[in-house]
């Protein structure tokens, strides 16, 4: 786990409301000038729409969609100071919607050391432990991207931005750590192929062409490591009991995505604004574009996020992932208080 010191979480992650009004639309508040926004309609059955930095504004990709990339000269316009724009399109900015949007911050664009020429752009945060990367993949073999984070990634997602392809993901709790993958925009179970990824160190990020990446292709390359006291990549077993698992991150979660990894269900998201207290935690979907919903499946808690249900995110012997970032630091310099 990388140790670095992280004072105010919202320099990094926050989770900003707002409210649609079909016009321009200057969204302030959010703590950062954001590299990854991604925005939903929590009133509407409209499609997650997801914009960052590398590829530029007005490029966004349907987090539930294996679609290419798409632009919209009204959707997001511009990345700002302190939160972004977006204009009079629907699916970002309908009159009247009640609007979700996390967003992280990257922003170092020099590519690390060792890279060969691609990539051809990054945003790099490495007091947050992210990374964009836009990549052209090879014709055969793998490709090692020099992430420059200084840790060992513990979640890769991938997306074809120039063609059709889902989203492949990694997670360092796989058992086949080559193999393995899951799909962002499906709720099908892990799965696996012959050969997905290769080596993830310090310094690379192995990816296999024609596992994971099309050959040719122009991709887009998300790499989160862990911060203590901000972010955490981990897994958990369903207990199976509507007093169920709980889940210790060490931080309060201001943002949480959990998946099964062996049976075919949604991508639930939670955060701590939407509803904002126990037990009504409401949930989205990253690979559907239903609205909003509560469903009461967690507490989210000083320390880790409990499950409240005895199915949905906690059958019982069922493994699941997850990713949480950090409401706030406990004690001094991201380090967790021990009771006394």
């Amino acid at each position: 786990m990388a140790y670095t010191t992280i004072n105010k979480h919202t320099a990094h992650f926050n989770t900003k409301l707002f409210t649609g009004n079909s016009s321009t639309n200057a969204i302030t508040g959010v703590g950062h000038q954001p590299d990854l926004v991604w925005l939903k309609s929590r009133s509407g059955a409209n499609d997650h729409q997801i914009y960052d930095s590398v590829r530029g504004a007005t490029k966004y990709l349907r987090a539930e969609s294996t679609d290419a990339e798409g632009t919209a000269s009204t959707g997001l316009t511009s990345f700002d100071s302190d939160g972004f724009t977006v204009g009079s399109a629907g699916t970002t900015n309908n009159n009247g919607a009640d609007m979700v949007s996390w967003n992280w911050k990257a922003g170092t664009t020099s590519i690390p050391s060792g890279s060969t020429t691609d990539p051809s752009a990054v945003s790099i945060n490495t007091t947050a432990g992210f990374g964009i990367y836009k990549i052209t993949a090879p014709s055969s073999g793998n490709y090692v991207l020099k992430h420059g984070l200084g840790a060992t990634p513990k979640m890769v997602i991938v997306k074809r931005t120039d063609g059709n392809q889902k989203y492949m993901v990694w997670h360092h709790t796989f058992s086949n750590a080559t193999n393995d993958y899951l799909q962002l925009n499906d709720n099908a179970a892990k799965a696996s192929y012959a050969t997905c990824w290769g080596t993830m160190n310090s310094t690379d990020c192995t990816i296999a062409t024609g596992g994971t990446l099309d050959t040719g292709g122009v991709h887009i390359i998300y790499v989160f490591t862990d911060i203590k006291g901000y972010s955490k990549f981990g897994s958990y077993t369903g207990n199976g009991n509507a007093d169920g698992t709980f889940v210790y991150t060490g931080f309060k979660p201001n943002w949480v995505m959990i998946k099964p990894i062996d049976v075919a269900q949604n991508w639930q998201i939670h955060d701590i604004k939407r509803d904002g207290y126990n037990p009504n935690n409401d949930n989205l979907s990253s690979n559907n574009t239903n609205t909003e919903a509560d469903n009461k499946f967690i507490d989210i808690l000083s320390n880790g996020f409990k499950n409240r249900t005895n199915g949905a995110l906690n059958v019982s012997g069922d493994d699941y992932i997850y990713m949480a970032f950090g409401q706030t630091i406990v004690g001094s310099n991201n380090v967790p208080c021990t009771a006394r």
